[in-house]
């Protein structure tokens, strides 16, 4: 059955027929779009659209990746996730992507496109930032461990504009919950 049909069908049974203990149908929205470039604003942030999207590694890789080669960039790192997509060839035309952004507080802003053409990356003479090193992608993120209570200090290095630069980061972890400093 398609997705507006059953969103129909459920909204109908619950407003028209008053039939209440029918919960509301939730589209999964990975059948209507192929790539996902969500704002890479961190891990938690990653974590949590990923786990609330049922979206898989495959699909978050582009947004990962991002956080882990440029860091936070604010919402301009959807546009970074696109070239990485692109970058890697998974852009068909006719494919559909959504970048989604997110500012401070309740901001969000998002973006459906449709590929007018597939991309190669072989033939394509472009700026792509990730097009030199695509090849070395992706890579394996480490997970943060989330018992009771530790702290613990971590390295962390981006590449920016094809310099390297490192820097040591300290945080503490307490029961589930994340607490950055």
């Amino acid at each position: 059955m398609s997705e507006q049909l059953l969103t129909f069908a459920t909204l109908a049974a619950r407003r028209v027929f008053k039939v209440n203990r029918i919960k509301p149908y939730v589209s999964d929205i990975k059948l209507a779009l192929e790539h996902f470039c969500i704002h890479a604003g961190g891990r938690a942030v990653l974590d949590e659209i990923q786990k609330n999207l049922d979206l898989s590694e495959w699909q978050m890789e582009p947004s990962r990746m991002t956080l882990n080669r440029f860091g936070n960039t604010s919402s301009s790192s959807v546009w970074y996730e696109l070239g990485y997509s692109e970058a890697k060839g998974r852009i068909k035309r006719g494919g559909k992507t959504w970048q989604i952004g997110f500012g401070s507080g309740f901001k969000c802003n998002s973006a459906v496109w449709r590929a007018l053409r597939s991309i190669d990356p072989s033939k394509e003479k472009t700026n792509n930032p990730w097009i030199d090193e695509i090849h070395e992608f992706p890579v394996t993120v480490p997970r943060i461990s989330s018992s009771s209570s530790e702290s613990r200090s971590v390295k962390a290095s981006c590449v920016l504009k094809g310099h390297y630069v490192q820097t040591e980061t300290s945080f503490v972890i307490t029961h589930q919950e994340r607490v950055y400093y």
